[in-house]
């Protein structure tokens, strides 16, 4: 079944495929275009295993940077780390406990760093 709701025009021979939301090329889409992440300036640094089976992952929140350059920023932290790890909503997430190694690199780009937890 297709979805009424998603808008009419999908491709267009002109300029390839278009937002359905405000009908823009993809590469021109305006709705898209996140702002900046709104947060208190502090980047906090904390340790949470929790739905990972037991396995603890390393959260890095409150970033000042977006979209692309944040992603940039990550695999240059898991690069540094030599472990794996992902961006979701704006948290960067990193195998294992990394927190020593983080903070002081986060320090270096001038954010105000907590480590987060316990």
């Amino acid at each position: 079944m297709k979805k009424r709701g998603t808008g009419g025009l999908v491709f267009s021979t002109e300029q390839g495929r278009m937002c359905p939301e405000c009908r823009n090329p993809l590469d021109q889409c305006t709705c898209k275009a996140q702002p900046e992440p709104a947060g208190d300036g502090v980047v906090r640094v904390s340790r949470e295993t929790k739905g990972r089976k037991g396995k603890g992952v390393t959260l890095v929140t409150g970033i000042p940077l977006a979209g692309k350059e944040l992603k940039d920023f990550a695999k240059k932290l898991k690069a540094k780390c030599g472990t794996g790890g992902t961006v979701k909503d704006n948290v960067v997430e990193i195998q294992g406990d990394q927190r020593d190694i983080l903070v002081p690199i986060l320090q270096e780009q001038g954010w105000t760093v907590k480590r987060a937890g316990g």
